[in-house]
């Protein structure tokens, strides 16, 4: 059925996480996989964070985490969300996105909210989020980026 996979990074796939490569005027807009598998480890924000590959096929074509706190309701922050230059263009970004949402529903059953941030000049993020329902705060987190939010309940 061609579904998207979402796959915890561990010690078998973490290098496949590493693989994935953006278009250098897209690297400014998300922080690498090896910063957020830093993260991961530190869990700076949050108390949990749980860093994630998608996969199609058997092949892994982009990667999130989801920085949240357990049992919460509404602390939940989508991140480092970004598909290899290779495979983009191609649908896969509302689709991987439409996916993590169940994902999360499916995990995290209480969900009631999830949030990301988007940078400023970052208009194709901001369109694919708001087709899917984020809406913008009108705010901005401590490093400039525009606050997005969206009720799943």
């Amino acid at each position: 059925m061609n579904l998207i996979d979402i796959e915890p990074i561990h010690k078998n796939n973490w290098e496949e996480a590493l693989s994935i490569s953006l278009l250098p005027s897209q690297e400014k807009f998300v922080p690498s996989v090896i910063e957020s598998l830093a993260w991961a480890y530190i869990k700076p924000w949050d108390e949990a964070f749980d860093p994630f590959i998608l996969r199609k096929d058997e092949t892994t074509f982009g990667f999130f985490y989801l920085s949240y706190t357990p049992n919460s309701t509404d602390n939940y922050w989508i991140g480092g969300f970004q598909l290899d230059k290779e495979y983009q263009g191609m649908g896969l970004g509302t689709k991987s996105l439409v996916r993590m949402l169940e994902f999360i529903q499916e995990k995290h059953r209480q969900c009631e909210v999830v949030s990301l941030t988007i940078e400023k000049s970052n208009e194709h993020a901001q369109k694919l989020y708001e087709k899917l329902g984020f809406v913008s705060q009108g705010k901005e987190n401590q490093d400039g980026e525009i606050i997005y939010k969206l009720k799943l309940k």
